[in-house]
């Protein structure tokens, strides 16, 4: 089900046409996570990811990043998709026909690389646009620290494209973080532009307060990307990773600290996508 967060216009519509996908990119932002109640917890990160047409995937090694092949800066397929290493636009594509969604144009995948050799991706975005460039739906790609994915595809059931700014909610039915019960809804709201990223996610748990439990924000700018971007990324960013993987737990650390309840792991759901 979906609300409008803001009324789309002739303004969003130019603004959706100008989003229409183009060459590889990186997205240099931050990520912004605020927990609501009843342990209060706000933390701001700089952070980036890639910006990735999956159609132009040969085009990695012309920007400096290994694909399907070690490599200090790479992307493997295997971390996404059916996560065996088979190619991903055949897999999405398929999904996407599974589902009923029409989006016969390029898929955009928003993902973290490899650093080094290793990747951790909390959640990853395919947006899946039309042949006029339109976003007809966004596979929220979500992993969590025991090695387990799920997916949300977040699509109208009318099958029009999606605005920016409208919000576009799911039901949680996996499990990411031991201080939240597999319970409630997310809320995700997209800004399709041009030249800033943005995704924002709100979760609501079953508490029946009106305020988001959690709110999370992902932002950024598109740079295009070519090899001296490659490096310069790889001399940035080079413990990235380590330090998602670091940050997630000394943010869990103080939760615990802070006396936030703790919930057992359930078994993950038993279908790969909730939509």
């Amino acid at each position: 089900m979906t609300t409008a967060w803001l009324a789309p216009s002739a303004g969003a519509a130019r603004e959706r046409a100008a989003a229409s996908p183009a060459g590889i990119a990186v997205v240099h932002g931050q990520v912004s996570h605020t927990r609501r109640r009843p342990a209060v917890n706000a933390f701001t990160y700089p952070a980036f990811c890639l910006r990735l047409p999956l159609s132009k995937l040969p085009a990695l090694a012309a920007c400096g990043i290994a694909w399907n092949r070690r490599g200090a800066l790479s992307f493997h397929d295997r971390d996404h998709g059916a996560r065996d290493g088979s190619p991903l636009l055949p897999w999405i594509r398929g999904l996407l026909a599974a589902q009923g969604v029409a989006a016969d144009g390029e898929i955009v995948l928003y993902a973290f690389p490899r650093m080094l050799g290793y990747v951790f991706n909390p959640v990853s975005f395919w947006l899946c646009h039309d042949v006029e460039g339109r976003v007809r739906a966004v596979l929220c790609e979500v992993c969590n620290t025991f090695g387990e994915s799920h997916n949300y595809l977040l699509a109208h059931a009318d099958g029009r494209p999606l605005a920016s700014g409208e919000v576009l909610r799911a039901r949680k039915v996996f499990h990411v973080s031991p201080f939240c019960a597999v319970a409630g809804h997310y809320a995700f709201r997209f800004h399709f532009g041009a030249r800033r990223w943005l995704a924002r996610i709100d979760y609501h748990d079953d508490a029946g307060d009106a305020q988001p439990l959690l709110e999370t924000r992902i932002s950024g700018r598109f740079t295009p990307l070519d090899r001296v971007g490659a490096r310069a990324l790889l001399w940035r960013y080079r413990l990235f990773t380590f330090g998602v993987v670091a940050r997630i737990h000394w943010q869990a650390l103080k939760l615990w600290l802070n006396g936030a309840q703790v919930h057992r792991k359930p078994q993950p759901p038993d279908h790969a996508t909730t939509r």
